[in-house]
Protein backbone atom coordinates (compact mmCIF):
# COMPACT_ATOMS: atom_id res chain seq x y z
CA UNK A 1 0.00 0.00 0.00
CA UNK A 2 1.18 3.42 -0.98
CA UNK A 3 1.91 4.92 2.75
CA UNK A 4 2.78 8.62 1.47
CA UNK A 5 -0.94 8.50 0.88
CA UNK A 6 -2.68 6.95 2.97
CA UNK A 7 -0.64 9.17 5.63
CA UNK A 8 -2.50 12.23 3.93
CA UNK A 9 -6.05 10.83 3.70
CA UNK A 10 -6.26 8.62 0.21
CA UNK A 11 -6.37 5.07 -0.72
CA UNK A 12 -4.65 4.56 -3.67
CA UNK A 13 -6.35 0.99 -4.67
CA UNK A 14 -9.76 1.53 -2.61
CA UNK A 15 -10.24 -1.40 -0.47
CA UNK A 16 -12.97 -0.27 1.63
CA UNK A 17 -14.91 0.74 -1.70
CA UNK A 18 -14.45 -2.76 -3.15
CA UNK A 19 -15.46 -3.91 0.80
CA UNK A 20 -18.66 -1.79 0.41
CA UNK A 21 -19.77 -2.95 -3.35
CA UNK A 22 -18.45 -6.45 -3.49
CA UNK A 23 -22.09 -7.62 -3.48
CA UNK A 24 -23.54 -5.19 -5.64
CA UNK A 25 -24.38 -6.33 -9.57
CA UNK A 26 -21.93 -5.92 -12.01
CA UNK A 27 -23.84 -5.24 -14.90
CA UNK A 28 -23.87 -7.00 -18.30
CA UNK A 29 -21.12 -7.76 -18.64
CA UNK A 30 -19.04 -8.37 -15.53
CA UNK A 31 -15.75 -7.88 -16.71
CA UNK A 32 -16.15 -4.97 -18.48
CA UNK A 33 -13.88 -1.98 -17.43
CA UNK A 34 -17.11 0.28 -16.94
CA UNK A 35 -20.60 -0.94 -15.31
CA UNK A 36 -22.64 -1.90 -18.09
CA UNK A 37 -26.81 -2.05 -17.54
CA UNK A 38 -29.59 -2.65 -19.61
CA UNK A 39 -30.42 -0.70 -22.29
CA UNK A 40 -32.74 2.69 -21.54
CA UNK A 41 -34.68 2.27 -24.37
CA UNK A 42 -35.59 -1.36 -24.01
CA UNK A 43 -33.71 -2.59 -27.64
CA UNK A 44 -31.99 -5.65 -26.81
CA UNK A 45 -29.13 -4.86 -29.54
CA UNK A 46 -28.28 -2.01 -27.27
CA UNK A 47 -26.68 -1.20 -23.54
CA UNK A 48 -26.34 1.95 -21.48
CA UNK A 49 -23.50 2.96 -19.20
CA UNK A 50 -24.05 5.74 -16.83
CA UNK A 51 -20.55 6.86 -15.42
CA UNK A 52 -19.33 9.23 -12.35
CA UNK A 53 -16.20 10.96 -11.69
CA UNK A 54 -14.84 14.31 -11.29
CA UNK A 55 -11.13 16.26 -11.23
CA UNK A 56 -10.87 15.40 -7.47
CA UNK A 57 -8.62 17.45 -5.11
CA UNK A 58 -7.00 18.83 -8.71
CA UNK A 59 -9.59 21.83 -8.05
CA UNK A 60 -7.74 23.25 -4.77
CA UNK A 61 -4.81 23.59 -7.00
CA UNK A 62 -7.09 25.68 -9.36
CA UNK A 63 -8.12 27.35 -6.24
CA UNK A 64 -5.01 28.32 -4.72
CA UNK A 65 -3.82 29.24 -8.81
CA UNK A 66 -6.83 31.71 -8.84
CA UNK A 67 -6.31 32.82 -5.28
CA UNK A 68 -2.41 33.89 -6.08
CA UNK A 69 -2.92 35.09 -9.38
CA UNK A 70 -6.36 36.72 -9.81
CA UNK A 71 -7.32 33.98 -13.47
CA UNK A 72 -10.22 32.18 -12.93
CA UNK A 73 -9.34 30.71 -16.23
CA UNK A 74 -7.57 27.49 -14.72
CA UNK A 75 -10.90 26.27 -13.79
CA UNK A 76 -11.66 25.74 -17.36
CA UNK A 77 -9.34 22.76 -17.44
CA UNK A 78 -11.11 21.23 -14.26
CA UNK A 79 -13.92 21.12 -16.03
CA UNK A 80 -12.56 19.00 -18.65
CA UNK A 81 -10.82 17.08 -16.04
CA UNK A 82 -14.36 16.26 -14.62
CA UNK A 83 -15.35 14.87 -18.06
CA UNK A 84 -12.48 13.47 -19.24
CA UNK A 85 -12.56 11.19 -16.12
CA UNK A 86 -15.50 9.67 -17.30
CA UNK A 87 -15.46 9.35 -21.20
CA UNK A 88 -11.94 7.59 -21.58
CA UNK A 89 -13.44 5.12 -18.65
CA UNK A 90 -16.24 4.35 -20.86
CA UNK A 91 -14.03 4.57 -23.90
CA UNK A 92 -12.90 1.16 -22.47
CA UNK A 93 -15.74 -0.18 -22.90
CA UNK A 94 -15.98 0.89 -26.41
CA UNK A 95 -18.03 3.87 -26.38
CA UNK A 96 -16.73 6.31 -28.56
CA UNK A 97 -19.76 9.00 -29.24
CA UNK A 98 -23.00 10.35 -28.36
CA UNK A 99 -22.31 11.17 -24.77
CA UNK A 100 -25.16 12.84 -22.44
CA UNK A 101 -23.26 15.24 -19.45
CA UNK A 102 -24.64 16.57 -15.85
CA UNK A 103 -22.35 18.06 -13.59
CA UNK A 104 -22.00 19.02 -10.41
CA UNK A 105 -20.26 22.30 -8.82
CA UNK A 106 -20.40 21.76 -4.93
CA UNK A 107 -18.62 25.25 -3.68
CA UNK A 108 -18.20 27.46 -0.89
CA UNK A 109 -19.53 30.59 -1.52
CA UNK A 110 -17.88 32.75 0.53
CA UNK A 111 -14.34 31.34 -1.43
CA UNK A 112 -15.45 30.35 -5.09
CA UNK A 113 -17.33 33.46 -6.92
CA UNK A 114 -18.95 34.10 -9.85
CA UNK A 115 -15.58 34.05 -12.24
CA UNK A 116 -14.93 30.28 -10.88
CA UNK A 117 -18.75 29.21 -11.74
CA UNK A 118 -18.58 31.17 -15.42
CA UNK A 119 -14.73 29.66 -16.41
CA UNK A 120 -15.87 25.84 -14.90
CA UNK A 121 -19.15 25.92 -17.32
CA UNK A 122 -17.07 27.62 -20.00
CA UNK A 123 -14.81 24.46 -19.46
CA UNK A 124 -17.45 22.62 -20.63
CA UNK A 125 -18.49 23.95 -23.69
CA UNK A 126 -14.88 24.37 -24.79
CA UNK A 127 -13.75 20.85 -24.51
CA UNK A 128 -17.29 19.63 -26.10
CA UNK A 129 -16.65 21.96 -29.13
CA UNK A 130 -13.07 20.64 -29.17
CA UNK A 131 -14.40 16.94 -29.71
CA UNK A 132 -16.98 18.42 -32.14
CA UNK A 133 -13.60 18.66 -34.62
CA UNK A 134 -13.85 15.06 -34.24
CA UNK A 135 -16.92 14.31 -35.26
CA UNK A 136 -17.38 13.30 -31.46
CA UNK A 137 -20.99 14.62 -30.28
CA UNK A 138 -21.13 15.64 -26.50
CA UNK A 139 -24.23 17.51 -24.99
CA UNK A 140 -24.47 19.18 -21.92
CA UNK A 141 -27.55 17.83 -19.85
CA UNK A 142 -27.96 20.61 -17.18
CA UNK A 143 -26.55 19.82 -14.08
CA UNK A 144 -26.42 20.85 -9.94
CA UNK A 145 -24.00 24.25 -8.89
CA UNK A 146 -24.22 23.76 -4.69
CA UNK A 147 -23.24 26.15 -2.42
CA UNK A 148 -22.33 23.69 0.58
CA UNK A 149 -20.05 25.58 2.76
CA UNK A 150 -20.40 23.23 5.57
CA UNK A 151 -19.12 20.21 3.35
CA UNK A 152 -17.08 21.72 0.82
CA UNK A 153 -14.13 24.17 2.16
CA UNK A 154 -13.08 25.70 -1.62
CA UNK A 155 -14.56 24.01 -4.58
CA UNK A 156 -15.35 20.57 -6.38
CA UNK A 157 -15.80 19.91 -9.87
CA UNK A 158 -17.99 16.55 -10.73
CA UNK A 159 -20.12 14.90 -14.04
CA UNK A 160 -22.67 11.91 -14.55
CA UNK A 161 -21.93 10.85 -18.30
CA UNK A 162 -24.51 8.50 -19.90
CA UNK A 163 -24.62 6.82 -23.04
CA UNK A 164 -26.02 3.92 -25.08
CA UNK A 165 -23.60 1.38 -27.09
CA UNK A 166 -24.38 -1.29 -29.63
CA UNK A 167 -23.53 -4.44 -27.81
CA UNK A 168 -21.22 -5.73 -30.83
CA UNK A 169 -19.20 -3.30 -30.15
CA UNK A 170 -18.60 -3.37 -26.13
CA UNK A 171 -15.17 -3.92 -25.31
CA UNK A 172 -14.78 -6.35 -22.15
CA UNK A 173 -11.33 -6.60 -20.30
CA UNK A 174 -11.69 -10.60 -20.23
CA UNK A 175 -11.01 -10.42 -23.93
CA UNK A 176 -7.66 -10.12 -22.36
CA UNK A 177 -5.65 -13.39 -23.03
CA UNK A 178 -2.11 -14.95 -22.89
CA UNK A 179 0.34 -13.42 -25.49
CA UNK A 180 -1.00 -10.36 -25.80
CA UNK A 181 1.09 -6.80 -25.68
CA UNK A 182 0.45 -3.88 -24.01
CA UNK A 183 0.74 -0.61 -25.91
CA UNK A 184 1.02 1.91 -24.06
CA UNK A 185 -0.14 5.65 -24.82
CA UNK A 186 1.95 8.44 -23.32
CA UNK A 187 0.34 10.96 -20.89
CA UNK A 188 2.60 13.91 -21.63
CA UNK A 189 3.32 16.04 -24.78
CA UNK A 190 1.47 17.71 -26.84
CA UNK A 191 -0.96 16.13 -28.95
CA UNK A 192 -2.79 17.85 -32.53
CA UNK A 193 -6.06 18.37 -29.99
CA UNK A 194 -4.24 20.16 -27.37
CA UNK A 195 -3.37 24.13 -27.14
CA UNK A 196 0.13 23.31 -24.72
CA UNK A 197 2.51 20.88 -23.46
CA UNK A 198 1.14 18.66 -21.06
CA UNK A 199 3.23 17.15 -18.05
CA UNK A 200 1.01 13.71 -18.15
CA UNK A 201 -0.45 14.00 -14.47
CA UNK A 202 -3.97 14.25 -15.48
CA UNK A 203 -6.08 13.91 -12.59
CA UNK A 204 -5.12 11.31 -9.81
CA UNK A 205 -2.68 11.38 -7.11
CA UNK A 206 -3.28 15.11 -6.82
CA UNK A 207 -3.41 15.19 -2.85
CA UNK A 208 0.45 12.99 -2.77
CA UNK A 209 1.57 15.45 -5.29
CA UNK A 210 0.18 18.67 -4.14
CA UNK A 211 1.14 18.12 -0.65
CA UNK A 212 4.66 16.92 -1.61
CA UNK A 213 5.88 19.46 -4.21
CA UNK A 214 4.50 22.43 -2.51
CA UNK A 215 5.74 24.73 0.45
CA UNK A 216 4.66 25.46 3.72
CA UNK A 217 3.73 28.17 2.01
CA UNK A 218 0.31 27.80 1.10
CA UNK A 219 -0.20 26.01 4.81
CA UNK A 220 -0.04 29.06 6.48
CA UNK A 221 -1.79 31.14 3.72
CA UNK A 222 -4.30 28.78 2.59
CA UNK A 223 -5.90 26.57 5.70
CA UNK A 224 -9.12 25.80 4.19
CA UNK A 225 -6.91 23.98 1.44
CA UNK A 226 -6.44 20.72 3.53
CA UNK A 227 -7.65 18.78 6.20
CA UNK A 228 -6.89 19.45 9.76
CA UNK A 229 -6.87 15.16 10.27
CA UNK A 230 -3.14 15.42 8.37
CA UNK A 231 0.04 15.11 10.29
CA UNK A 232 0.69 18.63 9.87
CA UNK A 233 4.45 17.01 8.96
CA UNK A 234 2.90 15.52 5.71
CA UNK A 235 0.87 19.04 4.87
CA UNK A 236 2.53 20.80 1.99
CA UNK A 237 6.13 19.80 2.92
CA UNK A 238 7.92 20.08 -0.12
CA UNK A 239 9.82 23.20 -1.51
CA UNK A 240 8.16 24.78 -4.37
CA UNK A 241 5.74 27.63 -5.13
CA UNK A 242 3.41 27.70 -7.90
CA UNK A 243 5.00 30.48 -9.91
CA UNK A 244 8.76 28.12 -10.04
CA UNK A 245 9.84 27.61 -12.87
CA UNK A 246 9.30 23.85 -12.82
CA UNK A 247 10.22 22.20 -16.57
CA UNK A 248 11.73 24.66 -19.26
CA UNK A 249 9.58 27.58 -19.43
CA UNK A 250 6.51 26.35 -17.72
CA UNK A 251 5.82 27.24 -14.24
CA UNK A 252 5.00 24.30 -11.50
CA UNK A 253 1.37 25.51 -11.63
CA UNK A 254 1.05 25.49 -15.17
CA UNK A 255 3.09 21.63 -15.25
CA UNK A 256 0.31 20.66 -12.51
CA UNK A 257 -2.82 22.09 -13.76
CA UNK A 258 -2.34 20.56 -17.58
CA UNK A 259 -5.86 19.42 -18.34
CA UNK A 260 -6.32 15.77 -18.50
CA UNK A 261 -5.40 14.32 -21.47
CA UNK A 262 -8.51 12.42 -23.62
CA UNK A 263 -7.77 9.38 -26.11
CA UNK A 264 -11.43 10.13 -27.47
CA UNK A 265 -10.36 10.82 -30.77
CA UNK A 266 -7.66 8.17 -30.87
CA UNK A 267 -9.28 5.37 -29.91
CA UNK A 268 -12.24 6.15 -32.03
CA UNK A 269 -10.12 6.16 -34.77
CA UNK A 270 -8.46 2.86 -34.13
CA UNK A 271 -12.04 1.19 -33.60
CA UNK A 272 -13.24 2.44 -36.63
CA UNK A 273 -10.41 1.39 -38.74
CA UNK A 274 -10.42 -1.94 -36.84
CA UNK A 275 -12.41 -2.94 -34.47
CA UNK A 276 -11.39 -6.12 -34.10
CA UNK A 277 -7.40 -5.35 -33.81
CA UNK A 278 -8.14 -3.94 -30.32
CA UNK A 279 -8.48 -6.82 -27.72
CA UNK A 280 -9.10 -4.35 -24.68
CA UNK A 281 -8.30 -0.97 -22.59
CA UNK A 282 -7.07 -0.28 -19.74
CA UNK A 283 -7.40 3.76 -17.95
CA UNK A 284 -4.80 3.91 -15.89
CA UNK A 285 -6.25 6.22 -13.10
CA UNK A 286 -6.99 5.12 -9.52
CA UNK A 287 -4.34 2.15 -8.99
CA UNK A 288 -1.20 3.99 -11.75
CA UNK A 289 0.17 1.22 -13.17
CA UNK A 290 -0.99 -1.88 -10.73
CA UNK A 291 -4.72 -1.20 -11.84
CA UNK A 292 -4.52 -3.77 -14.78
CA UNK A 293 -4.28 -6.35 -11.73
CA UNK A 294 -7.99 -5.87 -11.24
CA UNK A 295 -8.72 -7.04 -14.82
CA UNK A 296 -8.82 -10.43 -16.80
CA UNK A 297 -8.22 -13.60 -15.08
CA UNK A 298 -5.42 -15.30 -14.14
CA UNK A 299 -2.93 -13.16 -15.90
CA UNK A 300 0.26 -11.88 -15.15
CA UNK A 301 1.17 -8.22 -16.93
CA UNK A 302 4.53 -7.41 -17.08
CA UNK A 303 5.29 -4.21 -17.77
CA UNK A 304 8.97 -4.16 -18.58
CA UNK A 305 9.50 -1.47 -21.89
CA UNK A 306 7.95 1.91 -20.13
CA UNK A 307 7.60 5.10 -21.84
CA UNK A 308 9.59 7.82 -20.44
CA UNK A 309 9.02 8.84 -16.83
CA UNK A 310 7.97 12.32 -17.42
CA UNK A 311 9.73 15.06 -15.46
CA UNK A 312 6.53 15.87 -12.99
CA UNK A 313 6.51 12.50 -11.51
CA UNK A 314 10.67 12.46 -10.96
CA UNK A 315 9.70 15.29 -9.04
CA UNK A 316 7.12 14.31 -7.07
CA UNK A 317 9.38 11.31 -6.57
CA UNK A 318 12.50 13.20 -5.21
CA UNK A 319 11.08 15.74 -3.01
CA UNK A 320 8.20 13.86 -1.52
CA UNK A 321 10.76 11.11 -0.73
CA UNK A 322 8.56 8.73 -1.90
CA UNK A 323 9.26 4.86 -2.96
CA UNK A 324 9.27 3.98 -6.27
CA UNK A 325 6.99 1.22 -5.70
CA UNK A 326 4.36 3.33 -4.13
CA UNK A 327 4.52 6.25 -7.13
CA UNK A 328 3.98 2.95 -9.58
CA UNK A 329 0.81 2.10 -7.51
CA UNK A 330 -0.27 5.75 -7.18
CA UNK A 331 0.25 7.90 -10.84
CA UNK A 332 -0.06 6.94 -14.37
CA UNK A 333 3.84 7.88 -14.54
CA UNK A 334 3.99 8.03 -18.08
CA UNK A 335 1.07 6.22 -19.82
CA UNK A 336 -2.77 6.86 -18.76
CA UNK A 337 -3.91 4.34 -21.26
CA UNK A 338 -3.27 0.79 -21.84
CA UNK A 339 -4.48 -0.52 -24.93
CA UNK A 340 -4.06 -4.91 -25.59
CA UNK A 341 -3.81 -6.45 -28.67
CA UNK A 342 -2.27 -9.33 -30.73
CA UNK A 343 1.17 -8.38 -31.24
CA UNK A 344 0.85 -8.67 -35.18
CA UNK A 345 -1.68 -5.70 -34.93
CA UNK A 346 0.70 -3.54 -32.73
CA UNK A 347 2.66 -1.43 -35.12
CA UNK A 348 -0.65 -0.60 -37.07
CA UNK A 349 -2.25 0.49 -33.87
CA UNK A 350 1.28 2.14 -32.80
CA UNK A 351 1.19 4.12 -36.14
CA UNK A 352 -2.59 5.13 -35.89
CA UNK A 353 -2.00 6.47 -32.63
CA UNK A 354 1.18 8.83 -33.83
CA UNK A 355 -0.94 10.39 -36.85
CA UNK A 356 -2.51 12.34 -33.70
CA UNK A 357 1.00 13.40 -32.15
CA UNK A 358 1.47 11.07 -29.18
CA UNK A 359 4.11 8.49 -27.97
CA UNK A 360 3.17 5.06 -27.93
CA UNK A 361 5.00 1.69 -27.73
CA UNK A 362 5.11 -1.81 -26.98
CA UNK A 363 5.45 -1.39 -23.02
CA UNK A 364 4.78 -4.93 -21.84
CA UNK A 365 3.22 -8.01 -22.19
CA UNK A 366 0.57 -10.59 -20.78
CA UNK A 367 1.44 -14.12 -19.46
CA UNK A 368 -1.00 -16.77 -17.94
CA UNK A 369 -0.55 -16.90 -14.12
CA UNK A 370 0.77 -19.85 -11.99
CA UNK A 371 -1.19 -19.16 -9.27
CA UNK A 372 -4.25 -18.44 -11.10
CA UNK A 373 -4.08 -14.98 -8.94
CA UNK A 374 -4.41 -11.82 -11.43
CA UNK A 375 -0.64 -9.90 -11.41
CA UNK A 376 1.49 -7.11 -11.93
CA UNK A 377 5.11 -6.99 -12.50
CA UNK A 378 6.66 -3.46 -13.47
CA UNK A 379 10.34 -3.96 -14.40
CA UNK A 380 12.27 -0.31 -14.28
CA UNK A 381 15.82 0.83 -13.99
CA UNK A 382 17.46 -2.20 -12.73
CA UNK A 383 14.94 -3.04 -10.28
CA UNK A 384 11.34 -5.08 -10.60
CA UNK A 385 7.77 -4.01 -8.57
CA UNK A 386 5.33 -6.51 -8.18
CA UNK A 387 1.45 -5.67 -7.20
Amino acid sequence: MSESYLSRGVSPTKEDVKEAIKNQSKGLYPGAFCKIIEDIADDGDYASIIHADGAGTKSILAYLCYKEFGNADVFKGIAQDSIVMNIDDMLCAGVVNNFAVSNTIGRNAHRTDKKVLKALIDGYDEFIKKMQAFDINIYMAGGETADVGDLVCTVIADSTIFARIRRSRILTCDNIQEGDVIIGLASYGKTIYENSYNSGIASNGFTLARHSLLSSYYKEKYPETYSSSINEEKVYSGKYRLEDKFENEYTLGEMILSPTRTYLPIINEILKEDFSSAHALIHCTGGGMSKSKNFGKGLVYTKDNLLEIPYIFKEIQTVGNIAMNEMFQVFNMGHRMELYCNENNADKIINIIKRFAIDAQVIGHVDKSNSGQNSVIIKHDNNIYAY
